[in-house]
């Protein structure tokens, strides 16, 4: 290659093979073609919903061309549909640190984020993705689902209900029990009292 990256094929010009027709072999267990090949496959499978066969060619092709934007967001997008969501925050936060200005990176990492459970994190990365591209609905509602839990966490909507996530059950069968005007709980027999208190 002219602008001094070592070619991962073998060196064989574009579009010729080494032997007569049959693609270039690499390493063993090493997928047929060059970075470019297993980037497009990578990205097809991922468009067909299969992100863990998608991430295998994608970690590839990263492997081989660590620099590539494309390559690690296209990773990291499979990453996070195979459920790697901390292997996901990673390489979105790469591709984010590498261009501040990449919107759809600082919406991965937002993603990643919150559902590593980061939620401070998320808001931040979303926020930013948000201001970029404001007429992009799954951004904003991302930003706003985050923000909500923020929220809730902080009891910024009241006392949790009964079966809510994050709702603790009392310390003791009384405490749910109505209070009389003196304290006691209603409905406890005085009688039944250790001493008859």
């Amino acid at each position: 290659m002219e602008d001094g990256q070592e070619r991962v094929d073998g060196g064989v010009p574009d579009g010729q093979s080494p032997t007569g027709g049959v693609p270039a072999q690499g390493r063993p267990g090493e997928p047929v073609g060059d970075v470019y090949d297993w980037f497009r496959r990578g990205a097809k499978l991922l468009a067909q919903g299969h992100p863990a066969a998608a991430e295998q060619l994608l970690a590839r092709a990263a492997e081989a061309e660590p620099h590539s934007r494309s390559i690690r967001e296209a990773l990291a997008r499979a990453q996070f549909d195979a459920g790697s969501y901390a292997a996901a925050l990673e390489n979105f936060r790469a591709v984010a640190l590498a261009d501040p200005s990449d919107d759809y990176a600082q919406f991965g990492w937002g993603v990643a984020a919150a559902r590593l459970g980061d939620f401070e994190t998320s808001a931040e990365h979303l926020a930013l993705a948000v201001a970029m591209r404001p007429e992009t609905d799954h951004y904003r509602s991302a930003l706003r689902q985050t923000r909500a839990t923020l929220a809730a966490r902080a009891g910024a909507f009241g006392p949790l209900l009964p079966g809510a996530p994050g709702y603790r059950e009392s310390q003791g069968p009384e405490s749910d029990l109505p209070r009389q005007a003196g304290g006691e709980p209603e409905g406890v027999d005085d009688d039944a009292r250790p001493g008859g208190q």
